[in-house]
């Protein structure tokens, strides 16, 4: 049995025996082997019908402001009830930027986030790949050095038990050019993964990976099972004005129905949240429900990129959301 498949069972059977626990309690007077029944039949309708990871973006300003170790990401997703960890590769940099990638630097980067993740006893889920280069780039020379350097990134995945990398699918503007240049990009890339056993994620992420209808044009042209789409529930934003302020938006509920289809990781994103605990502008329960009737029972990666709670805070809130929604959809 490979070591993510062994940590996800036991991860699932030690949420199954928690959630026994308490129902154990609850049902002391009853017969034993009644106990064992109701409480097996509870314990599975209380369960999500996803598993929760979480996505180290979601405490960058810890890494980047605070100087917080990012290799302390295991430890803080175990202490905060995550099973799955969703690695950002530009979170170790400079420690593998001023090595440019070496060998040497990235087997480093690797044994020292498996020993986390093991010690912890998490599940290493993927790999979210930034600043590696354009893969959807007119200029055939500069897309074929772009697919290179994603290729030890793949190697990294794989080495970490990892199930897939995610890329970002950056380049033209005009969707004709875009989307011939991200099929030869993505195909390239994917054949490689394909190899090492890993998928190859495109996020709508700006620009045209965040035209849904696009995106899944390019998912259905590549025609590889180990390429697919990471559907975030917030990036939808193809172009921006000046002031940063969307110019251009995609509807997210449609987007996220039309790349469920390509889904292999799901990205749960939040910024605000009201009152009530819910997410301001983003309809939780309503997206969960398009992911539910997807088929998708994989990790939804908890995405926090607000500024009004702390990312500590941020995190919990949308974890909360998360399995608060999940029950009401049970």
């Amino acid at each position: 049995m490979k070591r993510r498949n062994f940590i996800r069972s036991s991860s699932q059977a030690g949420l199954a025996f928690s959630l026994l626990g308490v129902y154990a309690c609850k049902e002391n007077g009853k017969k034993e082997s009644e106990n064992t029944e109701v409480m097996a039949d509870d314990a599975m309708e209380a369960a999500p019908f996803f598993k929760l990871s979480l996505a180290q973006w979601s405490i960058h300003k810890m890494i980047l402001e605070d100087g917080v170790d990012p290799y302390s990401f295991a430890e803080k997703a175990k202490n905060w009830g995550f099973t799955g960890l969703e690695y950002v590769s530009q979170l170790y940099n400079p420690e593998l930027s001023d090595a440019n990638y070496s060998d040497e630097a990235m087997a480093a980067f690797v044994n020292k986030s498996n020993a986390e993740a093991e010690k912890h006893g998490m599940e290493n889920v993927l790999i979210m790949i930034d600043g590696q280069g354009n893969l959807a780039v007119n200029d055939e020379k500069e897309r074929n050095e772009t697919v290179e350097k994603h290729k030890k990134w793949v190697d990294a995945a794989a080495a970490m038990g990892c199930h897939a990398i995610r890329v970002n699918l950056n380049g033209s503007m005009v969707p004709a050019d875009w989307k011939r240049s991200a099929i030869d990009g993505l195909t390239k890339l994917a054949t490689y993964a394909k190899t090492k056993n890993i998928n190859v994620l495109v996020e709508n992420h700006g620009g045209l990976s965040s035209n849904a209808a696009l995106h899944a044009e390019v998912m259905k042209e590549v025609n590889l099972d180990n390429c697919g789409s990471l559907p975030d529930f917030g990036n939808f934003c193809i172009t921006r004005n000046e002031d940063g302020s969307c110019k251009e938006l995609y509807d997210k509920y449609k987007g996220v129905a039309e790349l469920m289809p390509y889904a292999k990781a799901v990205s749960a994103k939040s910024n605000d949240f009201d009152e009530n605990g819910e997410a301001i502008d983003i309809d939780y329960k309503r997206l969960m429900q398009i992911v539910k009737d997807a088929g998708y029972t994989g990790f939804i990666g908890v995405e926090y990129e607000g500024s009004v709670l702390n990312e500590e805070d941020g995190i919990k809130a949308t974890r909360d959301l998360m399995l608060k929604v999940a029950k009401e959809l049970n």
